[in-house]
């Protein structure tokens, strides 16, 4: 075992990481606050447990008081983040999801029950949104040099034929040998879109497993899974409240969203982008066309699970206003705030669609469509 991650496992059980976690957060005036801290109605002691895997930050927050055995559960959970990492990503060539890619264009391929369960739910993703989430758009990636965030403009005729390698159509599962097969053999699949949501899911049910029923955990800030309540003298089911960032200057809040016993997905093109020719290109492709998504700046989702959320807040970003309203009012148990470019430059204008009330606050000024 690492030595370090010892070290922190026998400061947490000792408290002694705990007690630095509440310091650390204790003190926090608001805008400096993570877009995850919850609002402080009375005097707690949140922990916040850390965990780096797919490039980025997967953190738990939960009240000491109301989980004594909290900081333990959490470091269990998050160890399941590490695994599925190795799972999932297409970075490791031992992981299973690249041997899937290696054999299924040749023969039917055995996958893991859990694993499949998401590649069911990434198939339905693709047929319910016309395509716009599509799990074999990899070589797109690759093209725009986004895979290994490095953007670059592509040749016409390279960009046709990474975009004649997208087609989950392509992909065929067999649920009852549980088994997949790709009827191409160009095609291979990427989990990106839907990976740390699936995680997030993975770790509640584990944290819940463990009697922790009160928790808040997200990988990377774009992807939260909220359960119960931030603290146990809210005295009912007030769930947690987290910031939303303006897409295009992030030093500043959209407004704040409540989470009660759901999921947030937020995508948008904030970070990785590059200009050509005067033009900015953002890194959510459309898989339709092979082209970075115009017309939306950012897209959050609500969603009972963070994998649906985490998947749709993409598919959402590509899709557009128009579509995303039919979309919800199709599935009430979705809601979303889409952020679209307003008509002066540099001006923003947010539609929130399917929110109930109390659910959705804009931050003061916002532009409401």
């Amino acid at each position: 075992m690492d030595p370090q991650r010892e070290t922190n496992r026998r400061d947490f059980l000792t408290g002694r990481s705990a007690l630095r976690a509440v310091e650390s957060l204790a003190d926090r005036d608001a805008p400096d606050e993570p877009p995850l801290a919850a609002k402080r109605r009375t005097p707690s002691y949140l922990l916040q447990i850390s965990r780096r895997a797919m490039a980025t930050d997967f953190q738990v927050y939960l009240d000491s008081r109301q989980h004594p055995q909290g900081a333990e559960a959490a470091m269990q959970a998050l160890n399941l983040v590490e695994q599925l990492e190795d799972q999932m990503t297409v970075y490791r060539e031992h992981s299973e999801l690249m041997a899937i890619n290696r054999r299924a264009p040749r023969d039917s391929v055995c996958v893991e029950t859990e694993l499949f369960g998401l590649l069911e739910l990434a198939l339905q993703l693709h047929d319910e949104t016309g395509g716009a989430f599509d799990i074999t758009s990899g070589p797109l990636s690759k093209v725009w040099g986004f895979y290994r965030r490095q953007g670059a403009f592509p040749d016409k005729e390279v960009l046709q034929q990474a975009l004649s390698r997208v087609d989950s159509r392509a992909v065929e599962l067999d649920r009852r040998e549980q088994t997949i097969r790709f009827l191409r053999p160009d095609l291979e699949i990427n989990l990106n879109a839907i990976g740390k949501g699936f995680a997030l899911d993975r770790c509640g049910r584990s944290l819940r497993e463990a009697g922790v029923e009160n928790f808040l955990i997200h990988g990377g800030q774009s992807s939260v899974l909220a359960a119960g309540s931030r603290s146990a003298q809210d005295g009912e089911a007030t769930g947690w409240t987290i910031a939303v960032k303006h897409p295009l200057r992030t030093n500043q809040r959209l407004g704040e969203l409540r989470l009660v016993d759901c999921a947030v997905g937020t995508s948008g093109s904030g970070s990785q982008f590059f200009h050509h020719q005067g033009r900015r290109y953002g890194h959510v492709l459309d898989p339709r066309t092979g082209m970075p998504a115009e017309g939306v700046l950012s897209a959050t989702v609500l969603a009972p699970t963070a994998a649906l959320a985490d998947a749709l807040s993409t598919a959402f970003f590509v899709m557009g206003l128009e579509q995303v309203t039919e979309y919800c009012s199709r599935h009430p148990e979705l809601s979303a705030v889409l952020v679209c470019p307003g008509q002066r430059s540099g001006s923003i204008v947010t539609h929130s669609i399917g929110m109930a009330d109390g659910v959705w606050t804009p931050a003061s000024g916002t532009s409401v469509g």
